[in-house]
């Protein structure tokens, strides 16, 4: 599983750190999320499933 936070949908509700704060880091400027790059740990499928489904803007993506 990938996942990617679609920058101009992002407006830092900071919940998908929350949800899975090993997968997107937060901007210092901005509040914006980042998620890391390339294939996530299987461990860490859940929380990103839930972080993407509890993102309000739909701006978190999974493959």
């Amino acid at each position: 599983m990938q996942a990617w936070v679609d920058p101009d949908k992002c407006q830092g509700h900071t919940l998908c750190a929350m949800r899975a704060p090993a997968i997107f880091e937060l901007s210092d400027i901005d509040g914006h999320a980042t998620a890391l790059a390339g294939d996530l740990p299987a461990s860490e499928h859940d929380a990103v499933r839930e972080a993407a489904g509890s993102c309000p803007e739909q701006a978190i993506t999974l493959s």
